[in-house]
């Protein structure tokens, strides 16, 4: 046998292997999502038939598209804190309405085909509550971007220092139940097939569309792949919607106390940053337009403030939403924390309430899987998706594309959903032991109340502690015991109105250090002056 026919025996084989490699390059369509839904026993409306009109809307609404695959019933009973027989009568009766198809093997999936009363679509929107079609006015800044007339754009205003394993870290997911196998195969997969080998100037498409089935079905934002940016943080992001909506010189509103990165990158920008005393209520428009009547920016974290962890009330939200609308203006929603929450119903993003695409949101992924990943993502409303998109594609800013594969594969195949599932319930049994630990070792020094959400709690001095407070002194005294706490004084803008107080991450701290490192941080504020 010629030599030459060795390559013409493998190629049929080769092809075949190409062809199962580019299949199992595909992203899956439809795979299971974390849905945003709760019940209230307390309601005159029985907990079966809250569920059903939850999914019902769910469906009606778009954010469960058809195929798209349900959690399994004992895991919606164990998220709902309700009975499987619940769920399963709800099931049951949305799958004889025909918006749901259970198959054996399959699971639960919303219908193929709807109901023949819903073929004619949602009802039409309320004109007088539409935005109009005219494309928004970009600031002459923005103009200029869009039009290619580049205005030496720095970058990243900086990131965050690397953060250590030491206890109290902020912004640190729990990397001990991360599923590296499962992240590590993905990226393999990804390498191997040299699907992220391109990089995409919003982001790669396929995440983009992962991002927006997660949103649209976990955080009830409603939106579409294109509305979805992908960046490396979210003060990337802040700085180019900045440069891109307002001039140099224009007031910016930001909470009081808030992120110094927030700050720092509006000024980047160029903004005049006017903080924004935060009440128990939240960021208030009222306070706010009496502070900066011009204003037509505002960054707020409404789900989870930070560093607080207060919640923007509804009424708060209607007002700022109002302000927006009437002011011309934009609201950056951080939703950080949103998807991390333990009591209570689940709290709407602000944008899900937005009737006038005047809210921009924003997260990241970095704090709910892996800080290295670098990746944030903002979803624009739908009348800055053209100019917005066509600016950033000629500003050649892009997020790095290592990893975005793997991520989009990650979520479509419903790892994410269940890494949610997983964290929610550790992270809230790490925070109940810090409270508990507190009140073992830190009685008379440390007040640590709990919060409904995130990933951190506020410690402020006991109300018998006596003497002044230095929480700047303290978090550093606990940097030189190994100890990674922060202060909470240096949050706010105002140094004559900042309180003292530090402030615990708990979600990386695996719960049996918990109780020695709070005795260690007992330890050494005892032994302070």
């Amino acid at each position: 046998m010629s030599t030459r026919s060795r390559p013409r025996s493998r190629a049929p084989s080769q092809a075949r292997s190409q062809a199962r490699s580019r299949a199992r390059s595909q992203v899956p369509a439809r795979a299971e999502l974390p849905l945003q839904l709760g019940l209230d026993p307390a309601a005159p409306q029985p907990l079966h038939a809250q569920l059903r009109e939850a999914l019902r809307g769910a469906i009606l609404a778009g954010r469960l598209a058809p195929g798209a695959r349900l959690p399994a019933s004992r895991v919606l009973a164990a998220d709902l804190g309700c009975a499987r027989g619940t769920v399963l009568l709800a099931l049951e009766q949305l799958a004889a309405e025909g918006y749901l198809a259970a198959r054996p093997g399959s699971g639960t999936r919303v219908a193929a085909s709807l109901p023949d009363d819903l073929t004619a679509g949602p009802p039409a929107p309320d004109p007088a509550r539409t935005p109009a079609d005219a494309a928004p006015v970009l600031s002459r800044r923005g103009a200029r971007l869009a039009a290619g007339e580049a205005e030496g754009h720095a970058g990243d205003p900086g990131l965050p220092d690397g953060a250590t394993p030491d206890a109290f870290a902020l912004g640190r997911p729990a990397l001990d139940v991360f599923p590296f196998e499962t992240w590590a195969k993905l990226l393999a997969a990804e390498w191997r097939d040299g699907a992220s080998a391109q990089a995409h100037a919003l982001g790669d498409p396929r995440l983009r569309a992962a991002v927006a089935a997660y949103l649209a079905a976990g955080r009830g934002v409603p939106c579409s792949a294109q509305a979805v940016i992908l960046t490396a943080s979210i003060r990337q992001s802040l700085r180019l919607l900045a440069e891109l909506l307002l001039d140099p010189g224009e007031a910016a509103l930001v909470e009081e106390p808030g992120f110094p990165g927030i700050a720092r990158a509006l000024r980047g920008a160029g903004l005049r940053i006017v903080p924004v005393p935060i009440g128990p209520q939240g960021f208030s428009a009222a306070r706010a337009r009496a502070l900066a009547p011009g204003a037509r920016l505002a960054v707020v974290t409404p789900a989870q403030h930070y560093p607080l962890g207060t919640v923007m009330s509804l009424e708060n939200r209607l007002a700022l939403l109002a302000w927006a609308e009437a002011a011309g203006g934009w609201i950056v929603e951080d939703d950080y924390d949103g998807a991390y929450r333990y009591t209570g119903r689940p709290v709407a993003p602000l944008s899900a309430l937005d009737r006038n695409g005047r809210v921009i949101y924003v997260g990241s992924v970095s704090k709910v899987l892996l800080p290295a990943l670098q990746l944030s993502y903002l979803v624009l409303p739908p009348s800055l998706i053209e100019p917005v998109q066509r600016a950033l594609r000629r500003a050649g800013v892009a997020a790095s594309a290592l990893g975005q594969g793997a991520l989009a594969r990650f979520i479509a195949e419903g790892h994410f959903a269940s890494h949610l599932r997983r964290t929610r319930k550790l992270y809230a049994a790490r925070q109940a032991a810090l409270v508990e630990a507190a009140g073992r070792h830190l009685a008379g020094t440390l007040a640590i109340p709990p919060l409904d959400g995130g990933l951190h709690l506020v410690a402020r001095p006991d109300p018998g502690f006596g003497a002044p407070f230095d929480d700047v002194g303290a978090a550093a005294a606990c940097a030189r015991a190994g100890l990674t706490v922060a202060a909470l004084s240096p949050y706010f803008a105002d140094a004559s109105a900042a309180e003292p107080g530090l402030l615990l991450g708990y979600a990386a701290l695996p719960e049996r250090a918990i109780a020695p490192a709070v005795r260690r941080l007992a330890e050494v504020l005892r032994a302070r002056p």
